[in-house]
């Protein structure tokens, strides 16, 4: 078995890399941009079309406030790109926002953050895949029919690519991503050079549309309070840029130089598209409608539920370049690809989070191992099968998961940036440099305003969104909260126990005496191997120990017992109701009971077969014994294995796995590395 899956493994993800081979996969710049920023850099392909969702509630007359929103979203943007700048600078061990929680809040807050991370990462996944299939579905009906299905095969793709690396993961994904961006960028482009210098009428598919206002005249109150929720939408404009902060081991040197700059060029780059998309939704008279079979009419009735509703920026593309054109379609396919590839802005996230979490002792210890590749495979396996059961859950629906979002992200950036001024006022209580604390001061500043906006934002976003879903993400958090506060005080309470004391304890003692107790059903070779073993421990008593289920054979046993001349006590335990696990259990533990000092080994003979199937056959009242002997205290049990047949066939065949070799598990040196063959070799070969 271990044999076959070895080649798909190889094959799948890789030949495993040395643990000194870690710097190899450090990422530059131009890698590190389409690794740890494809979530931000693609939520414009559904972040403006969520504005005008909500928007379209009040009717299209509403849709003039989507500039205004546009520029809100713009000026957060900057001030959380400004914001973790500092954190890169401050805090480049990778930790990012839980880091600085932690350090500066204390651990509540920290693990606050850790569990609104933790859940955005999931529904990063979740949303990024699901609006990805919607927008390859505008081109290939195929996708949007099968949503679920191929959502979830499209997650199953991306975790084969990342447990293959950061690094070679980060290639694949960089062409994607500078596509969608230079075909963005080539629409925005050519859409203001039609309408500007060529004044030429574009329009969208759906421009022929009306919209029916579920809220007419809306004034006053009603009217900012939809406002504050088209702002709540458009903030999924801000997911994952907390990313690059947590990230910033994987860039090569100077780290967090490399990783401000990235973060830069992100945030530069995110708001441009996202602008631009808006304006251009605006020109072509774009139409949307959150329930659009009923709210969008053509001729005064209704659409229907035939009725399949493009993304903006889809509908944008159609109207700039042309419906079912070869841009159009170049650009319809890389957004689809680009919100795939943004899932690898959590695949980088979650795992090194998780591993940072394991290390704290607040998640699983296996989290914070590196696999083959030297990627946190076990994280990256777990956020797999949460985005999987989400998007199983909610049918692949973006507009449904999207309310969910946004939560978590604003959590971790309101409590970091409040961890970052106070991060800031303990230095600056200390430094005397009169340039530095100039530094400080504009940094204080500078994430103050950060945790007052992203903290204004968080209740917005509380209050708009409550009702429409986010309080599932509230309880994923409290969920996590609790898990991790659990697992911490379990960790806790085991190292308090096994710590090894300074002074003496009944640990270090020698017990006075020990006693063996060999468990015996019949004579034959396991029986006689363990007795002999059991022997040679010198124990103080020793005896040999049968259960009485079946009077014939055990008198049977006494009989030959007597006939070998075995020079053992055999004690036989009678058992009426014909259990063999009890009364052992009951005996050792009145061993224990008459001489509490004293230590007893029980030693069982087992059979080593060599298949699977075999093992269902044998061992198992062995398997129940010692599963009820560990949690005896002062009882050591030994296993004396004694090798059928079978189990020698399995070594063989496992020696000649160790002697195979999968392909490209092993690569031959450059040839001026390899000896060269004497004269007599080579003509002998040639001959």
């Amino acid at each position: 078995m271990s044999k076959l899956t070895d080649v798909p493994k190889r094959i799948l993800i890789g030949r495993a890399l040395r643990s000194d081979r870690l710097g190899e996969t450090l990422l530059p710049k131009r890698i590190a941009l389409p690794v740890f920023a494809s979530d931000p850099l693609s939520s414009v392909a559904y972040a403006p079309g969520e504005v005008l969702l909500v928007l379209s509630i009040a009717g299209v007359s509403a849709y003039h406030f989507s500039p205004w929103i546009a520029v809100a979203v713009v000026v957060l943007m900057f001030t959380v790109v400004a914001s973790y700048r500092q954190n890169v600078h401050a805090y480049p061990s990778g930790g990012g926002d839980y880091e600085v929680a932690n350090t500066n809040l204390g651990p509540r807050a920290g693990l606050t953050v850790a569990s609104a991370l933790l859940v955005d990462y999931v529904l990063t996944v979740a949303v990024s895949i699901s609006s990805g299939v919607e927008n390859l579905g505008s081109a290939i009906p195929f996708f949007v029919e099968h949503k679920v299905l191929c959502a979830v095969g499209i997650i199953v793709l991306l975790t084969l690519m990342n447990l293959r690396g950061v690094k070679e993961s980060g290639k694949l994904f960089a062409i994607p991503t500078y596509v969608f961006v230079v075909g963005v960028f080539a629409m925005i482009a050519w859409g203001a050079f039609r309408s500007l210098v060529l004044d030429e009428t574009m329009r969208a598919p759906t421009a022929g549309l009306e919209i029916k206002a579920e809220h007419q005249g809306l004034a006053g109150f009603a009217l900012v309070f939809l406002m504050l929720r088209a702002f709540s939408s458009g903030c999924a404009a801000l997911t994952g840029v907390e990313a690059i902060s947590n990230g910033v081991p994987a860039f090569r040197k100077p780290k967090s130089k490399n990783a401000a700059t990235t973060l830069t060029a992100m945030g530069l780059l995110a708001v441009t598209m996202f602008c631009g998309i808006i304006g251009l939704a605006m020109a072509t008279d774009v139409r949307m409608a959150e329930n659009p079979a009923v709210d969008l009419l053509r001729d005064g009735s209704p659409v229907g539920d035939s009725y399949v509703q493009n993304p903006v920026i889809s509908q944008v593309a159609a109207a700039v370049f042309g419906d079912g054109t070869f841009f159009f379609i170049l650009l319809a396919s890389a957004t689809a690809l680009v919100l795939f590839l943004a899932a690898n802005t959590a695949y980088n996230g979650f795992p090194l989070l998780g591993s940072i979490l394991a290390q704290d002792r607040y998640l699983p210890r296996q989290l914070h191992t590196r696999g083959d590749r030297l990627a946190f495979s076990n994280g990256i396996v777990l956020l797999a099968g949460a985005a999987g059961l989400l998007v199983w859950v909610y049918g692949a629906d973006s507009t449904r998961l999207i309310q969910l979002y946004i939560v978590g992200v604003f959590v971790s950036f309101t409590l970091s940036q409040t961890g970052m001024v106070r991060h800031w006022n303990r230095y600056l209580r200390t430094e005397k440099d009169p340039a530095k604390r100039r530094h400080m001061i504009r940094s204080r500043a500078i994430n103050t305003f950060g945790a007052f906006f992203t903290g204004l934002v968080l209740i917005v976003v509380l209050v708009t969104k409550f009702t429409h879903g986010a309080w599932v993400a509230l309880l994923g958090m409290v969920i996590f909260y609790a898990t991790m506060t659990a697992i911490r005080r379990h960790y806790d309470r085991v190292a308090a126990e096994i710590a090894a004391p300074d002074g003496p304890s009944d640990d270090v003692v020698r017990p006075s005496r020990v006693h063996s107790v060999v468990l015996i059903s019949k004579i034959h070779r396991p029986t006689l191997r363990a007795l002999a073993y059991a022997k040679l421990m010198r124990s103080h008593t020793l005896e040999a120990l049968s259960v009485n289920v079946d009077p014939a054979e055990t008198k049977a046993l006494q009989e030959e017992w007597t006939r070998r001349g075995i020079d053992v006590p055999l004690k036989v335990l009678d058992s009426p109701y014909r259990e063999v696990t009890r009364p052992v259990i009951e005996y050792v533990k009145s061993l224990r009971k008459e001489s509490p000092r004293d230590a007893v080994s029980v030693i069982i003979p087992e059979y080593v077969v060599g298949h699977w199937y075999e093992q269902l056959l044998h061992n198992q009242s062995a398997l129940r014994l010692k599963g009820r002997l560990l949690f005896t205290p002062g009882v050591m049990v030994t296993s004396v294995p004694y090798q059928l047949e079978s189990s020698e066939v399995a070594k063989r065949r496992e020696r000649k796995r160790q002697e195979w070799n999968a392909p490209g598990s092993v690569r031959r040196g450059p040839a001026n590395e390899r000896p060269k063959e004497s004269s007599k070799e080579s003509s002998a070969n040639r001959s």
